[in-house]
């Protein structure tokens, strides 16, 4: 298991605060330069943040706490890392063989130990083939899974990926996909995944960490990010599209200055009168062809065919607001959707969500040293 929290003011800010389980892959996204990578460096030492705590397998790599124990800040080359770069970092002279071998170099093994070691990791990568080509004999996506099999011929205690899979084709990136899925259950080891693609992250990812501006702004799964953004910020980084502002007062959300309001169901978190952001997924949406109370009259201001799917865009005009429906083409066709057509709009309020506008300086957002702490 890894626990770490790391916190710093320059160069860049950082304040994130993780807790990724043995055999847990964990995503990091966000914009670039939000610091994802930084976290990466920081467990491996690469990067020395001002203040912070890393435990790995129950091991203080780092420790620049004092109310956490004596200073610790073990070298790079003592911390069981496997790290996997974007552009995999192959030594160009040197065959497959020989690229992963050389993790092993001073291990204390003898060099047929080493070597045969290297060739069950090519095996199990499905690439002992290759043994004895050079990086520029083989696919990219080959000299990914070389470059994969010398960050685990160490045995590491935690496998770092960064943005591993975006220079691949797609292909070759789904075979990959299906790679790690199988080695994530041999391993057994926290797995930390740095992807700007937030599709990649909802399909391998156990939790995903949204990162902005060297800030944690919130860590979910999936499902519960898209549906549960903790403030307007997350939901823009991780494209909600119905994302919009309303004002909030006991139970009651009024939809910016339109005469539409919803009755909603709160924990008590949000003062009166609030300036609110909010969401509703696709399923809290339902499209009609006829006129009800509690229904939103909005017209058909652009259809996407997607094959079998349709993204529908509504704009509703005396707000002049829009939103974005998902549904089948048969559900197109029985509706008769079609350019400018009237449709009335129904929400399921037990599915909107409501959360705090925070701009993206609010210091609220910064922690604390003590707040970080796991």
């Amino acid at each position: 298991m890894l626990k770490l929290y790391i916190q710093q003011t320059v160069p860049n800010p950082l304040a994130i605060k993780l807790e990724v389980d043995d055999g847990e892959i964990h995503a990091l996204v966000g914009p670039s330069g939000s610091g994802k990578t930084s976290v990466l460096r920081s467990i491996a030492g690469l990067h020395h943040p001002e203040i912070g705590h890393i435990e790995c397998a129950n091991r203080v790599w780092l420790n620049r706490d004092s109310a956490r124990g004596p200073r610790v800040a073990q070298d790079a080359s003592l911390r069981s890392c496997g790290f996997l770069f974007q552009q995999y970092a192959l030594f160009p002279h040197l065959s497959a063989l020989e690229n992963v071998r050389i993790a092993l170099h001073n291990n204390g093994e003898s060099r047929a130990e080493q070597i045969q070691c290297a060739r069950d990791w090519l095996a199990q990568l499905n690439i002992a083939e290759l043994a004895n080509r050079l990086p520029r004999q083989i696919s990219g996506g080959q000299q990914q899974r070389v470059a994969l099999a010398r960050a685990l011929a160490r045995s590491p205690k935690i496998l770092l990926l960064d943005e591993p899979f975006s220079a691949i084709d797609i292909p070759t990136r789904q075979t990959l996909y299906q790679t790690l899925a199988e080695l994530r259950k041999r391993l057994h080891i926290p797995i930390i995944l740095v992807t700007h693609d937030l599709r990649e992250a909802h399909l391998l990812a156990d939790r995903i960490t949204v990162i902005d501006q060297g800030v944690g702004l919130q860590t979910a799964n999936a499902n519960d990010l898209f549906a549960k953004p903790r403030n307007a910020r997350v939901a823009q980084l991780v494209g909600i599209p119905n994302l919009f502002q309303g004002v909030f007062n006991a139970g009651r959300l009024q939809w910016g200055s339109s005469p539409w309001a919803f009755q909603i169901t709160d924990k008590g978190k949000i003062p009166p009168q609030s300036q609110v952001a909010w969401v509703i997924p696709q399923a809290g949406l339902s499209v009609h062809s006829t006129s009800q109370d509690g229904r939103i009259p909005c017209r058909v201001k652009h259809i996407s065919a997607l094959g079998q799917i349709a993204v529908i865009e509504f704009v509703i005009e005396a707000i002049a607001e829009t939103l974005t429906w998902e549904a089948s083409a048969a559900e197109v066709r029985r509706l008769g959707l079609e350019q400018a057509a009237l449709v009335h709009l129904e929400f399921n309020c037990d599915l909107i969500h409501i959360m705090p506008l925070r701009p993206i300086n609010d210091p609220r957002r910064f922690m604390s040293a003590a707040d970080a702490a796991p």
